[in-house]
Parts: C-alpha cells; sequence; structure tokens
C-alpha cells in the first residue's frame, strides 16, 4: 500500500481515521478556506477538500492522501466555528428547534492515476427545544468554541438533539468513514485485508 497521508491537523478527523487501522501520516496544508461568491455549501467543502489534497500531494506525489472540509446551514445560511462564547450561544439558540444540515466534502487523491476522487456527504441534525440555562451550560461545560455549529457530537452535544438522520455519524464529527472506505477499496486499499 501506498503510504497514506491525512491533510489535516484536526485531532477529530485523525481519531476517526485511526478507526480503519490504516498507518497514515497528518500533515497541515497551506489553503485559503474563504468561499466564493455565491458559492454552495456542497460546492465549498468540495473545493476545499481537493485544495487540501493537493496541496499536500505536490509534496507528496507517491502517497494517497485524504482531504476533507465541513461547514453547516442553518436557516439558508452557511455556519462557521463560533469563536467566541457570546457567537456559539447565538448559534445554539438559532438551532433550538431547528434542523441543522451538515456538508462534508472528501477528496481521495490516488498517485497510481493521478486522479483526485471527490464527493459531499450531508448528514441533518434536528435540534431540540433548548432553554437559555441549557445553551450556557452546555457552552460552559464543553467550550465548542472550534466546532461548526457550536457543538460536539461525541461528547455531551449528543443532549442536545432531538433525533440525527444521515448514513453515517462519523461525517457528523468530520470525516465520512462509509464513504471514504468506499473510495480507498476503489483505490486498491482494503483496511480488511491490509495488514499493520
Amino acid at each position: 500500500m501506498a503510504s497514506l497521508i491525512l491533510a489535516s491537523t484536526s485531532p477529530y478527523r485523525q481519531s476517526l481515521l485511526a478507526k480503519l487501522s490504516l498507518p497514515f501520516t497528518a500533515m497541515a496544508p497551506d489553503v485559503d478556506e474563504t468561499p466564493l461568491p455565491g458559492e454552495s455549501a456542497e460546492n465549498l467543502v468540495v473545493r476545499l477538500s481537493k485544495l487540501k489534497a493537493q496541496d499536500i500531494a505536490r509534496q507528496h506525489s507517491q502517497s494517497l492522501v485524504i482531504g476533507s472540509d465541513q461547514v453547516c446551514v442553518l436557516n439558508g445560511r452557511i455556519t462557521g466555528k463560533p469563536l467566541t462564547r457570546e457567537n456559539a450561544v447565538a448559534q445554539l439558540t438559532q438551532a433550538s428547534g431547528s434542523a441543522v444540515t451538515f456538508y462534508t466534502g472528501l477528496c481521495l487523491y490516488i498517485p497510481q492515476t493521478n486522479v483526485y476522487r471527490t464527493l459531499c456527504e450531508t448528514f441533518i441534525v434536528h435540534f431540540r427545544l433548548l432553554s437559555q440555562s441549557e445553551i450556557v451550560a452546555y457552552i460552559e461545560k464543553e467550550q465548542p468554541l472550534y466546532c461548526a455549529g457550536s457543538f460536539k457530537s461525541e461528547g455531551l452535544g449528543i443532549t442536545l438533539f432531538d433525533r440525527l438522520e444521515g448514513r453515517d455519524p462519523n461525517t457528523l464529527v468530520g470525516l465520512p468513514l462509509i464513504a471514504l472506505n468506499e473510495l480507498l477499496r476503489e483505490a486498491g486499499v482494503n483496511p480488511l485485508l491490509e495488514h499493520k
């Protein structure tokens, strides 16, 4: 198997990729993540995933490279990381009682064919009605200031939801493993048959 590189230093994406039991290296891509004017959420995450994979593949052209990017959309608007407590309160207040759609782009660079395979997975989170005190308590406990949508579904964030809708819960955390496994198998890498 060619060496595998994750074009991300996100600890969440690294822990997800580790589930496939394939040896990999994580590297930080240098990519401008500014949306293009009028760009849809789906096009944005697919474009950024590919740019991240391309940036690493330029330096490591013999490696399989995984790029991924994620945004969430609430009331038709792309919502980023809150960065401040006030923004997190505002995001969760807006999300209360609503459905939030997560778009996660995925790209796999395949060195043997010099091909970039891209896709977008969606995942919908249905929030229950939240009180202001619940929102404030959640933010104090988990500090989700660097998480799209202001929550961590792998932690206490699960208490905010009414239901989840999508084919792969890993997508919500930031790396759609079912889709990635499909792309890897197409590239000749089967996690079940690889030996460490």
